[in-house]
């Protein structure tokens, strides 16, 4: 589908079969509208706290039944109704971008991760049910994928999310490899600066890898898709890894040279 942002992975693709791709986009839609509410523009936070309520009452309003005429919720109200969508991971989607606009700094890794659990592993539980695939195991390689993804999001965009006043790596790593909130504001890759990205770049790799099982567990398009979203994730990671400092001049992205082997890879 048309996107306002640039995205690393794909996004309702042609890959996806057909029949999956207007629910994809509906809830894709969704996700980074909400998104958007939490990250862009210059609201205060009263305000976007009010429209990410509003959110949660189109969806209480969905579960009981009622017609809307919001322009992300009626194709929504529709992928959910056709699909028998449960309403859960739209909820915790929403309470993890609450917690962008009340939550700027993590204390440890497992915060991250119980924030990751919320705003990334819904979108894989979705796409799984979309396909019909309610095998726990296939869930719990989708959530290590998905987790690890929205980790891979947070070392590309630590320069941009810094910005934002939000800092997502874990405060005690910060604080063990001596990297301050001064260094990140300054852009600064010296010390112990490239020892501290490795472990979190290594930590989101094996998270990776855990999940891809998934990749070929899969058949069809759906699968395709999914591998060559793994090998987004894996070539994002090399980059990182070749130069820990790019976050701060030039953020890793990938090229069409690296989709063009992501696909051949994901097809052989």
């Amino acid at each position: 589908m048309p996107v306002d942002h640039y995205e690393n992975f794909p996004v309702a693709s042609w890959l996806l079969p057909k029949r999956l791709r207007q629910p994809v986009e509906a809830i894709y839609r969704f996700a980074r509208s909400a998104d958007d509410i939490a990250d862009e523009g210059d609201a205060p936070a009263a305000t976007r706290l009010g429209q990410l309520a509003a959110y949660h009452a189109e969806l209480d309003r969905i579960e009981r039944g009622e017609s809307s005429r919001h322009p992300v919720f009626v194709p929504l109200a529709a992928a959910i109704r056709d699909y028998a969508i449960p309403l859960s991971p739209f909820r915790d989607l929403l309470s993890a971008f609450v917690q962008d606009v009340e939550k700027t700094r993590y204390a440890n890794f497992g915060e991250i991760m119980d924030y990751c659990r919320r705003s990334a592993n819904p979108v894989g539980r979705l796409m799984l049910h979309l396909y019909g695939d309610r095998d726990p195991r296939h869930l719990a390689y989708s959530d290590a994928i998905c987790s690890s993804l929205q980790l891979i999001n947070f070392l590309q965009d630590i320069s941009v999310d810094y910005r934002k006043g939000r800092i997502y790596l874990p405060q005690d790593e910060l604080d063990a490899h001596r990297v301050s909130e001064t260094q990140i504001a300054q852009g600064d890759a010296r010390g112990l600066w490239h020892m501290m990205m490795h472990k979190q770049i290594e930590r989101a790799r094996k998270l990776l890898q855990a999940g891809a099982p998934l990749g070929r567990q899969i058949k069809g398009r759906i699968g395709l898709e999914l591998r060559v979203t793994i090998l987004g994730g894996e070539a994002i990671l090399r980059k990182l890894h070749a130069d820990p400092g790019c976050v701060f001049h030039n953020r890793p992205v990938l090229t069409k040279k690296d989709w063009i082997v992501m696909l051949g890879r994901g097809i052989f």
